[in-house]
């Protein structure tokens, strides 16, 4: 065996990809030219579009996915590979190309989301990290896409961080940011990704001190007036009262997060215009997800907090994603199993739109086919990602994400934005 990396490197990939890739080196078929391409069968229930998340980070992934000495040595010392695979592994290096989907696309059924291009040795044993990253990152920004629509231009804040796993907690925040979260709780967040950064106390330094005086004499000394104040805990008719007589008029805004807050945004709104707080804003949060805070669009509530609906999806935690090897050696090949039909052949898409904007259909094409002719309200879908195993230049920012979802979610037809159930919004058709 020839490595000699020493980096920190995570073992993303499954026990049965190694089998395949084992069986493959030994029976001389893993040099074979394939396709493996990324695609979601059906959307969630309930969903009418979805919103792809993650090729950045699928990118930077695949760049750094190696197999270091600490998990060459642990492959051996568990028997999950023989020695010729261990040696093919540990000067892993990928060196294809992958096409897809920018970041902040609109995905339908049979979107081909990512095409990845490459030896199937190479290209079979990502699969695990491709599809962990698309399925958690899409279901996210999925889900904070209907929030945000549903807030109507007020913002989010996004506070999940303390309802999923450590890791996950930045990539939902990275997501939800994506979709039209307007700021996250999430520092880590925060420092990787740029996103802007807000929070408030909890209910833990109300109790801290022996008044709720106290506790908000203290919070406007240190931060200033401008502050946002937890006026829950205790009676939240003399929570604002009071709240208003230590921050004065000036007060930056209250956070509601239990109760029935709708009802009480509305009093809430009356007291402080009463107190003459007119400019103080209301930020409700407290187990709200895309009908709750449909619900509330009439309020008077100026931002909301979400945390455990956005970071496990809102009900859909995966995107439902697949990753199918569709091409061995130029030729197309299918998976036939009943209800888990794959199309044969590498592919890309376009969507056509009336002169107006609006997405009329996804299109999809045997990529290796005559390029299809598009008129001038059509838009390719795909892009280019890795080349020869390196990034391609100028890929999309975090914002250029952001503002093609904005375009994206304009694009679609009235009825594509509601919160009930019906069929995708733009139909998928197969050439």
């Amino acid at each position: 065996m020839a490595s000699t990396r020493t980096a920190s490197t995570a073992l993303l990939t499954d026990h049965y990809e190694l089998t395949m890739l084992g069986s493959a080196l030994a029976d001389g078929t893993a040099d074979r030219p394939c396709v493996f391409e990324v695609f979601a069968r059906r959307l969630p229930d309930g969903r009418r579009y979805g919103v792809v998340a993650g090729t950045a980070r699928v990118v930077d992934a695949i760049g750094d996915f190696r197999f270091t000495d600490a998990e060459i040595e642990q492959l051996a010392s568990t028997a999950v590979v023989d020695e010729p695979t261990l040696s093919w592994l540990a000067d892993y290096e990928f060196s294809g190309d992958v096409d897809g989907y920018a970041e902040g696309e609109l995905y339908f059924p049979g979107s081909p989301i990512l095409s990845v291009r490459g030896s199937f040795g190479e290209a079979v044993v990502l699969e695990t990290l491709v599809l962990s990253i698309l399925n958690h990152d899409s279901a996210i920004a999925s889900a904070a896409a209907r929030m945000a629509g549903a807030a109507h231009g007020r913002p989010i804040i996004e506070m999940g961080g303390r309802r999923t796993h450590e890791y996950a907690a930045v990539a939902a925040a990275r997501a939800a940011y994506l979709a039209g979260f307007a700021t996250t709780s999430n520092l880590e967040a925060g420092r990787r990704y740029g996103i802007p950064t807000r929070g408030t106390v909890a209910h833990a330094f109300m109790l801290l001190h022996d008044s709720e005086e106290e506790a908000f004499r203290a919070q406007v000394d240190k931060l200033g007036a401008d502050t946002t104040l937890l006026v829950d805990t205790y009676d939240i008719t003399a929570g604002i009262e009071t709240a208003v007589r230590v921050a004065g008029p000036e007060l930056g805004a209250i956070r509601i997060d239990s109760g029935d807050v709708g009802v009480l945004a509305r009093k809430a709104r009356e007291q402080l215009d009463a107190l003459g707080a007119k400019d103080t804003r209301i930020v409700v949060s407290g187990d709200l997800d895309e009908h709750a805070i449909a619900g509330l669009r009439a309020e008077p509530v100026d931002a909301y907090g979400v945390g455990t609906s956005v970071v496990t999806g809102s009900g859909a935690p995966t995107a439902g994603m697949v990753y199918k090897l569709v091409e061995v050696d130029g030729r197309p090949v299918a998976k036939r199993s009943t209800h888990k039909e794959s199309r044969g052949g590498r592919k890309g898409a376009f969507r056509r739109h009336k002169p107006t904007g609006t997405a009329l259909e996804e299109v999809v094409y045997p990529a290796d086919g005559p390029a299809p002719e598009l008129g001038p309200d059509d838009r390719e879908l795909q892009i280019p990602l890795v080349r020869a195993g390196q990034r391609a230049e100028d890929l999309p920012t975090l914002d250029d994400a952001r503002q093609l979802l904005r375009k994206g979610l304009v694009s679609l037809p009235w009825e594509g934005l509601k919160l009930s159930h019906g069929e995708p919004a733009v139909p998928t058709v197969f050439r």
